[in-house]
């Protein structure tokens, strides 16, 4: 028997939390589509219209993007991620490049001062990583590898506030190191990062934020 519409009000706020919970916790990653409706209301144990009304929500909430013809995918953690991520499409990669200066920069300075053996232990990782990459010749990987490298200093400056919000920052990063390297991984486009770890390594803060700011000051316009 179909759910009368107060019963459906009363499960659409409790669909919604579970649904935000497997996006949250990495369940679900962003890219992850969303098993087809009727699996996933099987899964839930609700109706599809149920369903329906709990993923327009997440929609709107900007964690979910319905793609015709292909299904649900998941584009953001949180709110506020998705609300950033929609944000950041319709800026000019000029700015996305002054937010990641302000980032990175602050994030190097803290690094220098906070970080620990372990977080040492991560950067060496990270960096060694995207040499790899960068010699491998796949531009894709490298940006993955950078990516996780600028990850990894954020991390080193123990300020939760400043890494989550730079972890919602994450697909405009990627979009960023992706224009300033192109299609092709080209000598003329190499940034040594290894100077910028070993000013942490140091805690030389004042190096480090030097470091991690000089290479992105040719992308602005």
């Amino acid at each position: 028997m179909p759910l009368r519409s107060a019963e459906r009000s009363t499960l659409v706020p409790q669909v919604i939390e579970q649904l935000r919970t497997q996006v949250a916790t990495g369940e679900w990653p962003i890219g992850t589509r969303l098993p087809p409706e009727p699996e996933l209301a099987a899964q839930l144990g609700v109706g599809r219209n149920t369903l329906r009304e709990a993923v327009l929500a997440l929609v709107h909430a900007g964690l979910l993007e319905r793609r015709q013809g292909s299904g649900t995918y998941v584009v953001g953690s949180t709110e506020l991620s998705g609300a950033v991520a929609r944000r950041l499409a319709e800026a000019r990669l000029a700015e996305v490049v002054e937010v990641r200066r302000a980032f990175e920069v602050e994030a190097a300075r803290s690094a220098a001062a906070r970080r620990t053996d372990d977080d040492l232990v991560a950067l060496d990782d990270a960096l060694a990583g995207r040499e790899a990459a960068w010699t491998s010749g796949d531009a894709e990987a490298f940006v993955q590898a950078d990516v996780r490298l600028h990850q990894c200093v954020v991390a080193a400056a123990h300020n939760t506030v400043l890494a989550e919000l730079y972890g919602h920052f994450g697909a405009a990063l990627a979009a960023s190191i992706s224009e300033q390297i192109g299609p092709d991984l080209t000598p003329d486009r190499y940034v040594d990062h290894q100077r910028l770890v070993d000013a942490i390594r140091r805690g030389d803060a004042e190096s480090a934020a030097h470091e991690a700011g000089s290479f992105l000051e040719d992308h602005r316009r």
